[in-house]
């Protein structure tokens, strides 16, 4: 038999055996994490809606995942989680774009200063950086900017106290403020304020800006805890509309590719950052009825729990689970998304 350069090659690099003929989730090999995660770590999270995902895996793995800002005490838990609790290291609610992500850390760091930073509508204000933290809206601007410097505070905190940060990615479409530069997490006019072409305008993010933005991130966090590692996901929830002149279907495509090309340049650059394949893993065509539910954007929770399951076990962290049954989550467990809401301007 001649001798190719791929005899002798493990299993996991063959499509057939590799993915095809195998379980949907039974990749043991998929991700080989380049640093070790205990119960012991320190963990901040942030990132799009499915982040929320991997920080309630941590959790009920164990892990000291960060809440710097958490819930008043006797706060019912779907109150808390509908109001930004309980979901990240810090009540900054969902970051969809890693510009979104460097404009929060010059804020915190004062070198950065928002403009529009409230949007109206019938008589109440929102934080146009997280509009979705506070669904009713509060009784002044006032209120609003106070509330959001207690949360750069509580911030602060948390980059100070994290060992891991794990961010998903998102997006790359967002709204700017043309002036300035600033960008907001859902379009003006959605959940408040009031879309201005003039003072508007859409952006949709490249891999060099993309690049460029995270580095300057990761190098402003490192001043403040220079041994912080990073682990990074592509969330595989596709957009739900898209402000291009293509299809939503492309505009997804170019999305993800552009985020995962990015995840894969920012690993090769440092080994203080890796990259768990969950995008992959959803998008896989071992799935036998499919990842996502009727909607074809929610990944179907017991895909959710595979997927974690598999990045748990191969931290040494939990056992994946095997044949669990399809159930209606628990209202806790669903991911808040700002930008479903945007289902609602469809003609």
């Amino acid at each position: 038999m001649s001798v190719s350069p791929y005899s002798g090659l493990p299993q996991r690099a063959f499509w057939r055996g590799g993915v095809s003929g195998v379980g949907a989730l039974d990749l043991p090999e998929v991700y080989h994490p380049r640093f070790a995660l205990t119960p012991e770590t320190r963990v901040f999270t942030a990132g799009s809606c499915f982040a929320q995902h991997v920080g309630a895996a941590m959790k009920r793995a164990g892990l000291r995942v960060i809440d710097t800002e958490p819930a008043l005490r006797g706060m019912p838990p779907e109150t808390a989680k509908r109001f930004g609790y309980g979901t990240y290291a810090a009540r900054f609610g969902n970051i969809y774009t890693v510009r979104q992500f460097r404009q929060l850390v010059e804020e915190m760091l004062g070198l950065f200063t928002p403009a529009l930073p409230v949007w109206e509508k019938s008589g109440r204000y929102w934080d146009a950086l997280r509009p979705g933290v506070e669904p009713e809206g509060l009784a002044s601007p006032e209120q609003v900017m106070e509330m959001r410097a207690q949360n750069l505070i509580a911030l602060a905190r948390a980059v100070q106290d994290a060992e891991v940060m794990v961010f998903t990615l998102g997006l790359t479409e967002a709204w700017e403020h043309r002036a300035t530069g600033t960008v907001y997490p859902t379009a003006p006019g959605t959940i408040a304020g009031a879309y201005d072409p003039d003072t508007f305008v859409f952006r949709n993010h490249g891999v060099a800006e993309i690049l460029e933005d995270f580095t300057a991130v990761e190098e402003m966090l490192a001043e403040i805890n220079p041994d912080l590692k990073w682990l990074l996901t592509v969330s595989p929830v596709p957009l739900a509309a898209t402000a291009t002149d293509d299809h939503v279907l492309t505009a997804t495509m170019r999305s993800k590719a552009v985020l995962r090309v990015v995840c894969d340049m920012l690993k090769d650059s440092s080994d203080r950052i890796d990259y768990f394949p969950s995008y992959e893993l959803v998008m896989s065509p071992a799935h036998p009825t499919g990842a996502f539910a009727e909607d074809l954007r929610s990944v179907r929770p017991e895909v959710v729990d595979g997927i974690m399951g598999l990045f748990l076990a191969a931290h040494g962290l939990a056992d994946r689970p095997e044949g669990k049954q399809a159930e209606t989550p628990d209202p806790e467990d669903e991911a808040i998304c700002e930008d479903v809401l945007l289902d609602a301007f469809r003609p």
